[in-house]
Formats: structure tokens, C-alpha cells, sequence
């Protein structure tokens, strides 16, 4: 069975950082692109970073500068650390898995999802 479970997100202050860790089972985590999500409330899903097979990663324009993705494969981790916090980085991170060509931050092409992690950032 399939899981990828979240963790890491709580209630910041603007300016702080949060780490957050998606933990996989079930799966070839070493064959699978890993993506993060945000999706703030009444909004769309948006792409946030991705980390490829070969360790090579992508982020949004909106979050480059501040936000790291990467991973410790021995412990089929991924970590999404970001820093400089705004109220507008608040929302439900969500990691999953894409075992498809190509490593990109579209929703529609990743295969497995998380529940969730919720961020709130206060001003």
C-alpha cells in the first residue's frame, strides 16, 4: 500500500521557516520525480518545488530564493524547507509522487498524493 505521509506544518510568524518532511512507503521511492503542493483556501493547487531522479529540482518563480527541496533517499524522505515565510505561503502542503518522464510541478501528472500538511502564516 501506497503512503506518503506529511508532517512539519504549524503556525509561523512572518519571517520564520518551517521544514517540512513527506515520508514514503509502499513504493520504488528511488524510481519517482517528488513534487510539493500548496493549495491556499478557494484557490487553485499550485506547484511549489520538485526533485527529480538525479537530484536536479525546480520551484515556482513565486517561491525561489526561499524554499529548498530535497530528499534522503535511505529513509525515502522528502523535505520541503522554506524560509522568509509570508501569509501568503499559508495552505495545506501536500507532497506526491510522478513516476512519468520528466519532472514537472503539474498536479495532473503525479500518481500518488499525501494528506497533507497545513501552513499558517501570520503577519
Amino acid at each position: 500500500q501506497v503512503q506518503l505521509v506529511e508532517s512539519g506544518g504549524g503556525s509561523v510568524q512572518a519571517g520564520g521557516s518551517l521544514r517540512l518532511s513527506c515520508a514514503a512507503s509502499g513504493y520504488t521511492y528511488s524510481s519517482y520525480c517528488m513534487g510539493w503542493f500548496r493549495q491556499a483556501p478557494g484557490k487553485e493547487r499550485e506547484g511549489v518545488a520538485a526533485i527529480d531522479l538525479d537530484g536536479s529540482t525546480s520551484y515556482a518563480d513565486s517561491v525561489k530564493g526561499r524554499v529548498t527541496i530535497s530528499q534522503a533517499k535511505e529513509k525515502k524522505t522528502t523535505y520541503l524547507e522554506i524560509n522568509s515565510l509570508k501569509p501568503e505561503n499559508s495552505g495545506m502542503y501536500y507532497c506526491a509522487a510522478d513516476s512519468g518522464w520528466g519532472c514537472v510541478m503539474d498536479g495532473a501528472e503525479y500518481d500518488y498524493w499525501g494528506q497533507g500538511t497545513q501552513v499558517a502564516v501570520s503577519s
